[in-house]
């Protein structure tokens, strides 16, 4: 019998039952960093996945993973063997350097574990230019972890909403996760600050096609009060103000954040 991927990490990781949680067992994957392991206590990763419904054999787009790729070190080998990872990525091309510099760290995390990241598929994401992350209507799940915030500051956000909408199949899911501002926080504050209301993520949402379906307090983290002096960085894993506060911010821990799912209707 072909013995799968996921169920070859399994037998790597030493579990003896072929009926463990793949998902769960992705965590303590050998491919897994220290550093991105050391975050699961604040992204409840299988929490998450499982509140969006992420199935193995499941067509997934994931938006703007960045240089790290942290959700790409369990949803690209979660899928492996019977589903399909996009990595909707910056473009190559873009004239922000940074852009550059991070699908470039992109690629050599993708290179370091080609025995993970060898079927990961990479598009690109950047209104007007860039909006197709998958082909129209054959996407199961689009999930975006933390980038609200940034299509705001860049006007694009109904553009980014109206190309989720177009990739997912009617019936698909949009699962969104990001820093979660008070509802009475004006637009302009919660672009500086990286914290966004649910009312702003929802209203873009519906704009686009989206029904919300469900939301979920499992990134909720009631320590943080959202009103620091760099905003959102002042908090790990960022810790912009070095030094200063160091202790209070890594006691507060990472972001409070919403969890919300949309569905695109059928």
């Amino acid at each position: 019998m072909r013995i799968t991927f996921v169920l070859a990490l399994l037998l790597c990781l030493n579990i003896s039952s072929l009926h463990a949680d793949p998902l769960q067992a992705l965590l303590d994957a050998p491919h897994r960093s220290a550093e991105e392991k050391s975050r699961d206590i604040y992204r409840h990763p299988v929490e998450t996945l499982r509140f969006f419904d992420v199935q193995q054999n499941m067509t997934v787009v994931e938006i703007w993973p960045g240089a790290g790729g942290w959700y790409t070190s369990l949803l690209a080998p979660y899928l492996y063997e019977s589903g399909t990872y996009y990595a909707a990525q910056f473009p190559e091309d873009s004239d922000i350097a940074f852009f550059r510099r991070a699908v470039t760290r992109f690629k050599e995390k993708l290179a370091s574990h080609p025995e993970v990241y060898d079927h990961v598929r990479i598009t690109a994401l950047n209104p007007p230019a860039y909006t197709a992350i998958a082909p129209a209507g054959t996407v199961d799940r689009v999930l975006t972890f933390r980038n609200v915030h940034n299509w705001a500051k860049a006007g694009k956000a109904e553009a980014v909403f109206a190309s989720f909408f177009e990739a997912l199949k009617p019936g698909g899911i949009l699962g969104v996760v990001e820093h979660r501002a008070p509802e009475v926080r004006p637009l302009s504050r919660q672009i500086e600050t990286g914290y966004m209301s649910e009312g702003y993520v929802i209203e873009q949402a519906e704009k686009a096609g989206f029904k919300l379906v469900a939301r979920s307090e499992i990134n909720a983290n009631p320590k943080d009060q959202t009103n620091h002096p760099a905003g959102v960085w002042s908090l790990p894993p960022t810790l912009r103000l070095g030094d200063q506060d160091r202790e209070t911010y890594q006691a507060i821990g990472e972001s409070d954040r919403m969890t919300l799912k949309f569905v695109k209707p059928e």
